[in-house]
């Protein structure tokens, strides 16, 4: 085997050949199962690590057992997540034990720790390999080092911005783009940009075509993806990019996350009123309502420019749903501080809230801060947190009663087989009775809310 000395297809067409071989003496092709853990951006991810197993010639697979390479896209926001994973890697060590020709690798965010990767390294011998975040382009070289038995533990920062590995999609409507990777803000409790780098945009041109693919496809629901998806700089603005892309012909809804206060503009905010297409949704996280707190955590805003940019998104659409993100807990963080939290959840009055207790990241600023809060104090404040969103939830669901509604249908609810399930343009969650299959748009009225989800039927 050669390194990589010439284009990633070529280099993947002779990494299949050397595959092949060595699976032809299995009796069989080889089969792939690829494991995912975390946010959007890893499921993303996990598309184009399928994408570069087809190229090097695996079949993929539903699961495990069938497999001869299980690949764990891994997250690290967390700790928690970082011990699923770690769980989940741990039961694969019978597999190997019954089939010594198994590779097992682990990706994604947790694998860019160092400690991590020396622990998978040092406590998980039958690991073949740990990558970093969008690693698709140093995945050939790994697989056939672990088909010759040397393993590779490189933890290195992928700088330069993965090929353009055509990924394989879960079956449905829904699509991710990722238009973006890494991350330049250094939040002082987010370890993202230590795992996945400086900020890399893709080409404007390469992400049209994608996108336009993805329409003459069928694809209704489509989102684009960054770490702070609109400091998006691939040529042209992030306003500009959502501008180019709503203009493309089909029945379609364009979205994106995540993004940052900082990087809210009324160019972006014009382009999202002035286009049916893109989504009147905007998901802007806030970390925490106290400025004080928000200054220790390095966001760059305070609550009267975030109360700023949801003012201007309801003066340009008043129907617009906003959803956000808080942290409960954060080192230092006073009574009088979850207090303004409080208050401005009652005063923006969010669609929906993805709420969580902090979680030191060893390597960040915030884990070494002192003034740590007791886990029985985090979790007091959060039972609040999340019984006012409840009601504040509901209230804005309730004022959806009696309203007609476009709805992409999902199929049937996961709960309840005798309803469908769906999604509005401001992404709530609809349940209701009908005919309707899933991936066809339909129209519901809405005859009863509560907290996180309407109920109705298809007209």
């Amino acid at each position: 085997m050669s390194d990589i000395k010439f284009g990633f297809d070529e280099y993947c067409a002779e990494v299949k050949e050397y595959t092949d071989a060595f699976f032809a003496r299995e009796g069989h092709r080889p089969r792939a199962f690829v494991r995912t853990f975390g946010c959007q951006q890893n499921e993303a991810d996990s598309e184009r690590l399928r994408g570069t197993l087809v190229l090097l010639g695996y079949e993929l697979c539903d699961n495990e057992i069938e497999a001869d390479c299980i690949l764990v896209n891994t997250c690290a926001i967390r700790e928690q997540a970082e011990i699923k994973a770690l769980s989940v890697i741990g039961q694969y060590k019978h597999l190997k034990v019954a089939n010594n020709n198994l590779i097992i690798g682990v990706c994604g965010c947790m694998s860019a720790e160092k400690h991590r990767a020396d622990q998978l390294k040092n406590s998980y011998p039958y690991v073949d390999f740990s990558l970093p975040p969008a690693s698709d382009g140093l995945l050939p070289k790994a697989i056939v080092g672990a088909i010759k038995h040397k393993r590779d533990f490189t933890c290195l920062e992928n700088t330069e911005n993965p090929p353009d590995v055509p990924p394989v999609r879960a079956n449905g409507s829904k699509a991710w783009v990722s238009i973006m990777y890494g991350c330049n803000n250094f939040c002082s409790y987010c370890i993202v940009p230590y795992v996945r780098g400086r900020e890399r945009s893709r080409n404007r041109e390469e992400i049209v075509r994608e996108v336009k693919g993805l329409v003459r496809d069928g694809y209704k629901d489509i989102t684009l993806l960054g770490q702070n998806v609109n400091s998006y700089h691939g040529g042209c603005s992030f306003a500009e990019l959502l501008s180019e892309l709503a203009a493309i012909e089909g029945d379609f809804v364009l979205r994106f996350m995540t993004s940052h206060p900082k990087d809210v503009t009324p160019e972006l905010i014009r382009v999202m009123a002035e286009n049916k297409r893109v989504a009147k949704h905007f998901h802007l996280p806030l970390q925490s309502g106290s400025d004080r707190i928000l200054k220790a955590m390095n966001r760059r805003y305070d609550r009267e420019r975030y109360l700023g940019h949801i003012n201007a998104l309801r003066a340009a659409m008043p129907d617009i749903a906003i959803t956000s993100d808080i942290i409960v807990g954060f080192p230092g963080e006073t009574e009088e501080d979850f207090a303004d939290t409080l208050d401005i959840i009652r005063t923006v009055g969010f669609d929906m809230l993805y709420s969580f207790i902090y979680s030191p990241r060893k390597g960040t600023p915030a884990a070494e801060m002192e003034n740590q809060i007791p886990r029985e104090v985090q979790n007091e404040r959060f039972d609040r947190l999340l019984k006012l969103q409840a009601e504040v939830g509901e209230e804005r669901n309730r004022a959806c009663v009696g309203l007609t509604m476009r709805v992409l249908c999902e199929g049937e609810s996961k709960t309840d087989s005798s309803v469908l399930s769906g999604r509005t343009d401001g992404n709530k969650l609809v349940l209701f009775k009908g005919t309707a299959k899933a991936g066809e748009f339909t129209t519901v009225n809405i005859t009863d809310a509560e907290a996180y989800a309407l109920h109705g039927k298809q007209i």
